[in-house]
């Protein structure tokens, strides 16, 4: 009988494990491996091959325990492969800076072009984040697609991050051409983690939101069902 209420708390502090645990082997690992090797004199192209390393063994582990495939970890290695076509293309630093911008860029327009299908990719992602990773969490977070409100959430936030990572590229690319090559360093490293940071606060505080919307309506149906089964 305390299987279930153990199961359901621990749920929370495995879902917060999975995603330092994505954010590890996905963004910190990678970006120490490649300024470690950078400052070592490696090359771009093999600092990124390197690096690629890490989200490759998360997705490899995600497929043995969890018997699924990570979407988040194949993204991120899609954008590192693009990353690596793009050091061998460009070759100035500016030409550098906009491939860097293109990548983003390019991230928003797949957002916005997942619209055109089933389910877009931020219901992918957020299943990533919002569920342990289990089997009963990801059939519960599959099973809020039923939900009119649900979809209309996914799509809404499907579109605001896309033509924010669009838009946000755009400007980093004109900006390119406008400002010196030291400024725009500075302009490339903290524009893409502002543009993030507002977007993450925003998507939580509208999750929020939607699921305390949510309880109200359930508590207003549950009472409009007892006032009726004491009418009777």
């Amino acid at each position: 009988m305390s299987s279930v209420p153990e199961r359901a708390s621990s749920a929370p502090k495995q879902s917060v494990v999975n995603w330092v645990l994505t954010l590890l082997f996905n963004v910190a690992l990678p970006l120490i491996t490649y300024n470690v090797l950078a400052d070592h004199g490696v090359g771009d192209l093999a600092a990124l091959l390197a690096s690629s390393v890490w989200p490759a063994l998360q997705l490899l582990a995600t497929v043995l325990r969890a018997r699924h495939v990570d979407e988040f970890s194949i993204f991120v290695l899609i954008l590192m492969a693009l990353g690596i076509i793009g050091s061998l293309v460009f070759n100035s630093p500016r030409l550098f800076l906009i491939k860097e911008a293109a990548v983003t860029g390019l991230f928003g327009v797949v957002l916005l072009g997942s619209l055109l299908f089933g389910r877009p990719l931020m219901f992918y992602f957020g299943r990533k984040f919002a569920t342990d990773g289990s089997r009963e969490q990801v059939a519960h977070w599959n099973g809020l697609w039923h939900h009119a409100g649900f979809r209309r959430f996914q799509r809404v936030l499907t579109l605001v991050w896309g033509a924010s990572f669009a838009g946000e590229a755009l400007l980093r690319i004109v900006l390119t051409y406008l400002l010196p090559i030291g400024p725009m360093v500075v302009v490339n490293n903290v524009l893409p983690l502002v543009v993030l940071a507002a977007l993450i606060f925003g998507t939580i505080r509208q999750g929020r939101k939607m699921g305390e919307a949510a309880e109200r309506r359930r508590a207003a149906e549950e009472a409009g069902t007892t006032s009726q089964a004491h009418a009777v």
